[in-house]
């Protein structure tokens, strides 16, 4: 089986259709998001229109739960709070309640699917996180594999029961060894933050047991424009490129 995992879409429409058509070309038997489909980017209504549509299930990201409470407003910085705001604005009844029902964790196929860190917190960033902290995770995580995003940036952190590696992960494949535990970092649709400004996602083989980390370019002008048209924050569109 191949699951397409994506993350950290951040209301980029243009990036996410780029995403799915490159999906499309794909044998892949189900979608699943990492959270944060909304936040910084112009149509945050629109994607989760698509993810609903479509039937992508999606954890709770840091950004969602300031749907369900605005005192998580307080967590951000006032740039990114600005956006959310805004964000909120936009956002219509059905994506609001789609938002509510979102769980901070999801187990399929047997791997765990978390916005930030097992077992499920959407805020914690992997990079936070200590070689003994780490140990401790993967000795108490029931699963061989846990899927995160939230960094925007691509990482395997591997456990073979003694040793923690810790490697980025690049454009193609990257086979695992069956007997290892993982965490793996997947990166961005919406807005890449590895030097690389295309569009992020992996699809996993179960069958032959391997990553492979999918580029995917798209319209970045388009969606600039947007988000200054719509008094966004410059900043997040800056950093698109």
């Amino acid at each position: 089986m191949r699951i397409a995992v994506i993350s950290d879409i951040h209301g980029n429409l243009e990036a996410f259709r780029e995403v799915l058509a490159d999906i499309d070309r794909y044998n892949v038997g189900a979608i699943i998001s990492l959270g944060d489909n909304i936040g910084y980017g112009p149509e945050p209504d629109e994607v989760l229109r698509v993810i609903r549509e479509q039937n992508i299930p999606s954890v709770m990201g840091n950004h969602e739960m300031v749907v369900t409470d605005r005192a998580h407003l307080e967590w951000f910085n006032p740039v990114a709070r600005k956006s959310l705001q805004k964000t909120i604005s936009l956002l219509s009844n059905e994506s609001i309640n789609f938002i509510c029902r979102m769980k901070f964790f999801k187990i399929f196929n047997g791997y765990r699917f978390v916005h930030g860190f097992p077992p499920d917190s959407a805020t914690t960033y992997l990079f936070q996180i200590s070689e003994e902290k780490l140990r401790d995770t993967f000795n108490e995580m029931e699963e061989k594999i846990c899927f995160v995003g939230h960094t925007h940036e691509l990482e395997i952190i591997g456990f073979d029961g003694e040793t923690i590696t810790r490697t980025p992960m690049h454009r193609g494949i990257t086979f695992l060894h069956d007997q290892k535990q993982y965490i793996i970092n997947i990166g961005s649709v919406g807005q890449p933050r590895d030097g690389d400004n295309n569009a992020k996602y992996v699809i996993w083989d179960t069958s032959n047991y391997h990553i492979e980390v999918r580029f995917v370019p798209y319209d970045i002008g388009k969606v600039v424009t947007k988000i200054l048209e719509l008094g966004l924050p410059k900043a997040h569109a800056d950093r698109l490129w």
